[in-house]
């Protein structure tokens, strides 16, 4: 094995030392929204052409796009010419120059130490070994008359790139929610609709807020994200052990093939670029089930004489890989399939990258009669039919029947599709107006297996809001000044009957008419500003209305339907905090993001 092991790694450094290439193959966090919707604008406004299916970009792409948009810089107006010399020397590292600051310590060609925005970086002369190193340190206070909350975080990230051809990067953030008197033990009479340790995520809440797996903390919630990985690349892709967030299919609120929601998975990953039109995707991940395996399990030693099993969860892993083409300048348009499967080890036929993996699902499970693996299949396309405009729209497959297209046939599909446009740029530059409208089908996403349903630490990997639910999303952005973003947005969120995914109850559940009695709606009115004053340090300001009700269902000969009343549904899918009418105002600082 290790002889295999040892000539995979030859075959590897032989193949990516054949070219080289000059920037990091690093991923350049989502959470970073200011570099990505500059890279939206210019890509929406014509100055460069690149796919937006598969994020997240790396900063190699991310240079090559903002060298590639400085031939079009003629037509920008100044707001937009500051900002692309802005991220110019945001990515000075992946152009094999030195960055330049406020106030800072630097040769100008090796090193540089800066203070206004905390970032040390160093590149050797021959320009083979890059390193940066940056604190990381925000806070943010929300205050509503519930009562108001802190969150505060701290870290640091590292980047290293060796030789042109391996890139090395981690980032630690520890974070916490703090409330004393809101989440105090006596403040909500009934102990259930408790907020949970200021939890404003759980797994069956219906919000765009990101998913975390929480550590037992009694002043509120604690957590900790620890990320990164090591890449080997060259120009025409990279291969990688990593652990980040993924979001694939167009969207500018939340996709319904993978939104990033769930919180980061390891995975092995490629991603192959050899021409300017192809690229294709491909990850194996470890998920985390959540699902306890009755054969596994420790024993611990807790008296004398006393033995307890420490079960451990179920394996849990996915496969997916995604092609995506541009054979035009205007149109992009992007497929794939993936597999959540639960076996008590990895499979390498998962592991074959260009793979339909329902065909070897059936090549490993179907002569036993055993169950199947969990499968789908999806599609991404976005049309830039003129400047300034994208129409955009993705497809998920969870199950499918042609026979089910039928007029005749009372049982749907579970699929999910989403539908959006991104007006940007004109008559106004800095101005643009977003709109996005999704529904998922009932039992999409959902699974009579527990261990292998579309999820990671029970988070939806999906769209949030689940199966058998609508979401319309509506933005207005103006961005005056380089690095400040004013948005104004509005969202409706509408959750109808709730069913359970019973193997011999499915079909019943799927003949339902969809979209059919609202059970929770959530509508919300946000305005939100942010201002990049440096590199990495940022200001925001928002201010939410939101209004959040249920509705009683208590009545159905359904088999698998949930039966709750208002508050049961509300409790649910709504963290107390955002039950009812609220206007809640957020103001923050941070270092990194």
């Amino acid at each position: 094995m290790r002889k295999v092991l040892f000539t995979i790694g030859l075959v590897c450094c032989a193949v990516f030392a054949t070219q080289t290439a000059r920037a990091q193959a690093i991923p350049v966090s989502m959470e970073y929204t200011e570099v990505y919707d500059f890279i939206d604008e210019l890509i929406t406004d014509g100055y460069i052409v690149h796919q937006t299916a598969v994020k997240p970009y790396t900063r190699t792409q991310i240079a090559n796009m903002l060298v590639e948009a400085q031939m079009g810089d003629s037509l920008m107006n100044n707001r937009q010419r500051k900002a692309l010399n802005y991220y110019l020397d945001v990515f000075a590292l992946e152009r094999d120059t030195m960055v330049s600051r406020y106030v800072q310590y630097t040769d100008h060609q090796t090193f540089s130490l800066s203070l206004a925005n905390p970032q040390f970086s160093y590149m050797s002369k021959k320009k083979m070994f890059k390193f940066t190193l940056e604190p990381i340190l925000g806070m943010d206070i929300y205050g509503a008359k519930k009562g108001a909350i802190l969150k505060r975080w701290y870290g640091a990230e590292l980047r290293m790139d060796i030789a042109r051809h391996l890139s090395i990067w981690g980032s630690l953030r520890d974070i916490s929610w703090n409330g004393t008197a809101l989440l105090s033990d006596n403040y909500y009479a009934n102990d259930d609709a408790k907020i949970d340790g200021a939890k404003l995520t759980k797994p069956l809440f219906l919000n765009n807020l990101a998913g975390v797996q929480y550590k037992e903390a009694d002043y509120g919630g604690d957590f900790s994200d620890s990320r990164g990985g090591i890449a080997l690349y060259s120009w025409w892709g990279r291969i990688a052990l990593e652990r980040e967030n993924i979001r694939w299919g167009d969207s500018y609120h939340c996709s319904n093939i993978l939104s990033g929601r769930n919180p980061a998975v390891p995975m092995l990953s490629l991603q192959l670029t050899p021409c300017s039109w192809f690229q294709f995707d491909y990850f194996h991940a470890w998920l985390i089930s959540n699902v306890l395996d009755s054969t596994n399990y420790y024993i611990e030693h807790v008296a004398e004489g006393t033995d307890v099993k420490q079960y451990r969860p179920h394996n849990k892993f996915m496969a997916a890989n995604m092609f995506t083409f541009t054979p035009v300048k205007y149109l992009s348009f992007s497929f794939g399939n993936s597999i959540v499967y639960a076996e008590p080890n990895v499979q390498a036929l998962y592991f074959i990258p260009i793979a339909f993996f329902k065909s070897l699902d059936h090549l490993m499970t179907k002569g036993t009669a055993t169950q199947n693996q969990n499968s789908q299949a999806f599609a991404s396309i976005s049309v830039r039919p003129w400047d300034h405009i994208q129409l955009y729209g993705s497809f998920f497959l969870d199950e499918f029947k042609l026979s089910r297209l039928k007029k005749s046939s009372a049982a749907k599909n579970p699929v999910s599709y989403l539908v959006g446009f991104n007006w940007s740029g004109w008559p106004l530059k800095g101005l643009s107006l977003r709109g996005e409208f999704m529904r998922s089908y009932i039992a999409c996403y959902t699974q009579s297996i527990d261990v292998l349903d579309y999820t990671s630490n029970t988070y939806q990997m999906g769209h949030y809001m689940g199966d058998n639910a609508q979401s319309i999303h509506l933005e207005l952005a103006y961005r005056p000044v380089r690095g400040l973003r004013l948005a104004l947005s509005y969202t409706n969120d509408t959750k109808y009957n709730a069913y359970s995914y019973l193997r011999r109850g499915i079909i019943e559940a799927i003949s339902q008419k969809p979209f059919d009695k609202a059970i929770y709606r959530n509508d919300e009115i946000a305005f939100n500003g942010i201002y990049e004053v440096h590199p990495s340090m940022y200001l925001r300001l928002s201010l939410l209305y939101n209004n959040a009700r249920a509705f009683d269902n208590l009545e159905s000969e359904v088999a698998g339907e949930y039966l709750a009343t208002a508050q049961e549904y509300l409790n649910t899918y709504a963290p107390v905090y955002f039950q009812g009418k609220n206007f809640t105002a957020q103001i923050g600082f941070s270092f990194g993001f």
